[in-house]
C-alpha cells in the first residue's frame, strides 16, 4: 500500500471518528447533578439532607428516574421534589432558558448503630434511554455509633441513718432510633421502698423519644429497725428491647433511739405526803446502735426529791432494755393533791423522759388525829349540856 494511500485512509478514520467523539462528550454533559455538600461529617444517629440540582443541557424533555447505589448496610434515603416522593422526574430541555432544571431533595439516615470512618455512596439519573449520570458522595462518621439506652446516676453511694431517705439523682437516655417505653423497677434488700419520681411526680414508667433523655429521683427508705451495715440497690430501666441497670449503694450508720417508761406502763403512782414511794423505771435502747453512758436525772416539786438505784448505765445494746428503781420522797408540807415528777434519760445521741403524776395522800396519824379532835369536841359539848342543862 502506497504512503498516498494510508494518508487517505487515516484522513478518513480522523474524519469519521470526531463526529462520535462530539457525541459522547456532548452526551456526557447532557445532565447534570450537582450540590455543593459532596463531603459531610455527621454523628451517628443524624439525618442528611441533601439539596441537588438536576440540570438538563440536551435539547430534549429528559425523564429521568434516581436511585442511590453503594448505600452502607443499615443506612436508607428518600427522593423528594417539591415536597413529594416522585419516582421520575421531567425535566425541560435547554432550549426552555432557566427552565431547565430541577431542585431534588435528598434524605439519608444514618443508623445509630455504627463504627466511625468514611463512607461512600453514588447518586444516579436514569434517562429513558438507559443513559446513567453519577454524583458521588461521602460521609465522615466521627465517632462511634451504639444503639442502646443509657442510665447514669451522679452519686451511686450514700450514707445515713436508718430512718433516713435516700435520694439518686440519675439520668435515663434513649440512644435507639425509636420512642422507648420504660418500666422501672428496683430489686432491695426485703422491707425497703424504693419508688421513683420524674417531673415531680412518682411514676412506674417512662416515654422518652430516640436521643432525648429524662432525670429520675430513685426514692430509696431503709426498713424499719435495720442493722448498720451496707446495702446494694438494683434500679432497671426496661423497655422489652433494650435495657439497662445500675447498682446503687446505701451506707447505714444505724439509728439512735431511747424510751423510758415503767415495766407495766403505767405512769401515776400515790405517795403519803413525807413518805417515800419506789418506782421501777425500764429504759429500752430503740435504735440500733449500741449505747453508753446513760445518764438519769429528775425534776421535782419544791422539796421533793429522788434516789436512783444507780444514776448512769454504762452500755445498754440496740434492742435490749434495762429496769432501774428510783425511791421518790414527797415533801413533809406536801398538802393532798396531784403533783408531776420528771424523769429523763440521756446520752449524746438519744434522750427520752416520762412525766409521772404523783397523788398526794395525808397520812393516817393526822386522820386519826383530827377524828380524836372530833370527839374531844363532842364530849365537852355533852359534858357542859349534862352540867348546866339543869339550870
Amino acid at each position: 500500500m502506497s504512503n498516498k494511500l494510508k494518508a487517505s485512509l487515516l484522513f478518513l478514520l480522523l474524519f469519521l471518528l470526531i463526529p462520535f467523539t462530539l457525541v459522547v462528550n456532548a452526551a456526557g454533559n447532557e445532565i447534570i447533578l450537582y450540590t455543593p455538600y459532596t463531603g459531610l461529617s455527621v454523628t451517628p444517629g443524624e439525618g442528611i439532607n441533601y439539596d441537588i440540582d438536576v440540570i438538563n443541557n440536551s435539547r430534549l424533555i429528559q425523564n429521568l428516574s434516581f436511585k442511590v447505589k453503594d448505600l452502607p448496610a443499615g443506612w436508607d434515603y428518600n427522593i423528594s421534589s417539591g415536597g413529594k416522593s416522585i419516582e421520575k422526574l421531567a425535566i425541560k430541555s435547554k432550549d426552555f432558558k432557566n427552565e431547565n432544571d430541577k431542585s431534588l431533595d435528598l434524605e439519608v439516615n444514618v443508623p445509630l448503630k455504627i463504627e466511625k470512618g468514611n463512607y461512600h455512596f453514588t447518586v444516579i439519573a436514569t434517562t429513558d434511554d438507559g443513559q446513567n449520570f453519577q454524583l458521588p458522595l461521602a460521609v465522615k462518621i466521627a465517632e462511634k455509633g451504639i444503639f442502646e439506652t443509657e442510665f447514669t446516676v451522679e452519686q451511686n453511694n450514700m450514707e445515713g441513718y436508718s430512718d433516713s431517705t435516700f435520694s439518686y439523682d440519675t439520668t435515663l437516655r434513649n440512644r435507639t432510633a425509636e420512642k422507648q417505653h420504660y418500666a422501672l423497677k428496683a430489686d432491695a434488700p426485703q422491707g425497703w421502698d424504693v419508688r421513683f419520681k420524674e417531673a415531680g411526680s412518682y411514676v412506674t414508667s417512662v416515654t422518652i423519644d430516640s436521643g432525648e433523655s429524662k432525670t429520675i429521683d430513685v426514692k430509696v427508705e431503709p426498713a424499719v429497725n435495720v442493722k448498720a451495715d451496707n446495702y446494694a440497690i438494683t434500679v432497671e430501666a426496661n423497655s422489652g428491647t433494650t435495657a439497662k441497670k445500675i447498682n446503687l449503694e446505701a451506707v447505714i450508720k444505724g439509728k439512735y433511739g431511747l424510751d423510758l417508761t415503767t415495766p407495766s406502763g403505767r405512769l401515776s403512782q400515790q405517795i403519803v405526803a413525807g413518805k417515800s414511794k419506789e418506782l421501777n423505771l425500764k429504759i429500752k435502747n430503740t435504735g440500733t446502735i449500741t449505747l453508753r453512758d446513760i445518764k438519769l436525772s429528775a425534776t421535782t416539786p419544791s422539796n421533793w426529791s429522788v434516789d436512783f438505784e444507780k444514776d448512769k448505765i454504762t452500755k445498754l445494746e440496740a434492742g435490749e432494755s434495762t429496769t432501774v428503781s428510783a425511791t421518790v420522797k414527797a415533801s413533809d408540807q406536801a398538802i393532798a393533791g396531784d403533783y408531776q415528777l420528771s424523769i429523763k434519760t440521756n446520752t449524746p445521741e438519744a434522750t427520752a423522759a416520762a412525766d409521772f403524776r404523783i397523788t398526794v395522800k395525808t397520812s393516817l396519824i393526822w386522820g386519826w388525829v383530827g377524828i380524836l379532835i372530833i370527839l374531844a369536841v363532842i364530849l365537852v359539848i355533852f359534858y357542859f349540856v349534862k352540867k348546866y342543862g339543869r339550870r
